[in-house]
């Protein structure tokens, strides 16, 4: 791949004109196809796809850089490529899908530079991180499969040429057998309905996580990607969910960092008459924003250096799990921290929506319901300190 300061320099271009944006989508709670366009023009879909076949083949540490400067211009168009690029990402190390359609999913999605992104919560079940047999169900049929059911909080939904719905296999012989797929419906899909109704949301607006209806879609047999049966143990070791927590992590440490420098840039810019020079030369804003500073420090380096050892002692994998929890526990509440600090040392101007403030200060509260949740990261980290590996 291009070293990784080419791939940086390309985001930062990139987070510059999807800063550009974002305002105006985040008010109109419309999805950004251009900025998903811009994207797949800069190639950034291969990122993490193997480069045996054709991709990039970027480790963890590379994508974690990619998705921090990307989440400075966007939360919500970073948001989407994270849910592309761990899932491509992780599936570069663990193989879990069955061989064929994996193959060809990452050839398509080189060749093509299309975005792929699951649909796994649903109403009925909320996030499948808490566990549950999806209600969706995915018959057989001649030549593939007949998906019915509705998805949560599908993001990048109107973006995306491949959704990776996960569904309870109808048995036509056995009623009580319990087994689960993964089917790789194709986003145009006969039948694929999205409800466009998040635009509304708190944060991250303009990420179109929609939810998605599936009338009778046919999915051919050779999408079938995966197959599990409840209770049965995977088809490869369980490793820690590097690549989704380092991918969320990435995305909110780079909203706390916009919180920084935007705060920092009006912190300059602003002389009150009472005053007579910029509110940076005092020094209670200037410990504000130290105090952002050094918890955004902070994270970053925990998520950096837990990246790191991922990618330079793949024999410590097993372990790591609590790393990744306290890397994304730390990641998403800086952030959090950063933005309510930026919004009250602004004051009534922290409110207004002509300063992006606000809308990190909303965005950042998006972290804590990734996976693993604020109560899930601690126990984990608990555990581990009470039973060391």
């Amino acid at each position: 791949m291009p070293p990784i300061e080419r791939v940086l320099n390309i985001c930062d271009v990139l987070a510059l004109q999807f800063s550009e944006r974002a305002d105006q989508h985040d008010r109109d709670g419309s999805f950004p196809f251009e900025n998903a366009s811009d994207l797949r023009d800069a190639g950034l879909p291969a990122l993490t796809v193997p480069t045996e076949f054709g991709g990039s083949g970027a480790l963890l540490c590379d994508m974690v850089q990619v998705l921090q400067h990307l989440a400075r211009g966007d939360a919500s168009t970073a948001l989407g490529v994270a849910m592309h690029l761990h899932i491509m990402g992780q599936q570069a190390e663990t193989r879990s899908w069955l061989p064929e359609p994996y193959e060809a999913l990452c050839y398509e999605v080189v060749s093509r530079r299309l975005f792929v992104n699951t649909a796994a919560s649903e109403p009925e079940m909320g996030s499948p991180s808490r566990g549950g047999m999806p209600a969706t169900t995915a018959t057989p049929v001649e030549g593939g499969y007949r998906i019915n059911g509705r998805k949560s909080w599908v993001t990048f939904a109107p973006a995306l040429d491949y959704i990776l719905t996960s569904a309870t296999i109808v048995s036509e012989t056995d009623a009580t057998q319990r087994l689960s797929g993964v089917f790789a419906v194709a986003g145009n899909a006969q039948g694929v309905r999205i409800q466009d109704n998040w635009g509304t949301a708190l944060s991250v607006r303009a990420s179109g996580s929609c939810e998605i209806e599936y009338r009778d879609v046919f999915v051919p047999a050779r999408w079938h990607v995966e197959t599990r049966r409840q209770g049965d143990l995977p088809r490869t070791p369980p490793m820690p969910p590097a690549w989704s927590a380092s991918a969320f992590a990435s995305v909110y440490l780079g909203v706390g960092e916009a919180a920084l420098a935007a705060f920092a840039t009006y912190a300059r810019q602003r002389i009150p008459s009472a005053l007579g020079k910029p509110i940076a030369e005092l020094p209670s804003v200037q410990r504000v924003i130290g105090q952002m500073d050094v918890t955004l420090r902070a994270a970053r380096a925990v998520l950096f250096e837990t990246a790191r050892r991922w990618d330079v002692k793949p024999e410590w994998r097993h372990t790591m799990a609590a790393e990744f929890a306290a890397a994304k526990y730390l990641c998403t509440n800086a952030a959090v921290t950063a933005t309510e600090l930026a919004v009250r040392a602004a004051g009534a101007n922290g409110l207004d929506r002509r300063l992006p403030l606000e809308r990190f200060f909303r965005d950042a509260r998006a972290g804590l319901m990734h996976p693993p949740q604020d109560d899930l990261a601690l126990e984990l980290m608990g555990r581990q300190v009470i039973h060391p590996v």
